[in-house]
Formats: structure tokens, sequence, C-alpha cells
């Protein structure tokens, strides 16, 4: 049995195991930076998922806000397996290759 590490966040441990190297708590990948809440459009790639991140910006020439979204690819490591449609939590990391920067922490119900 392998030991869980402690990530550092307020969020559910996984309650299954793997044995992937780039998994925050069973692996050696350590998080920092920003962590967001965003729904996953694609889990088509291997380990990996599209994940749609919606936010406001404010347009200060017209005093609102404006909305916008953008497309950010995480890794989803075999312990959490994040579907298409599935509200998750996605941590910053270290660049896992030339698109994945972000690691998938909690699936959120």
């Amino acid at each position: 049995m392998e030991v869980m590490r402690d990530i550092g966040l307020d969020v559910a441990p996984p309650e299954k195991e793997c044995n992937d190297p780039k998994c925050p708590f069973h692996g050696t990948l350590p998080v920092r930076g920003q962590v967001f809440s965003c729904t996953v459009v694609s889990d088509k790639m291997d380990n990996t998922v599209v994940v749609m991140r919606k936010f406001e910006k404010k347009a200060t020439k017209y005093e609102r806000f404006e909305k916008r979204q953008s497309k950010i690819h995480a890794h989803n490591p075999p312990c959490l397996e994040a579907k298409a449609g599935d509200r998750v939590k996605i941590a910053e990391c270290r660049p896992l290759s030339k698109t994945k920067s972000y690691v998938v922490v909690e699936v959120l119900k």
C-alpha cells in the first residue's frame, strides 16, 4: 500500500490508488499557484482533460464586466478519472507537457 501525500489544499483525497508519478496524491508532483473550479468539456486524450474556465473581466472604458472563457488542458490522474461534464477543481503545477501545467485534484459532486 502506497502512502498518500498531503498536497496542502483543502480537497478530499481520492478513494482509489494509482501508481502515476504525475499524481499529486500518489506520485511526486508538487502543486502550487492558482486553483480553479471548472467544467470538463473533453476527456478523449490519455490522462488529460480539457476544462472550460468561465470568468468575468472588467472593461474599464465602459465600467462593466464582460464574460470570457478559456480552455485549459489538465492532467487527469487514474485515481480520479474525471469525465466530460464533471465539475472539477484543478491546481497549477510545473509544466507536464507542451500544453499541460495544471492537474485535477478533486472531482466535485
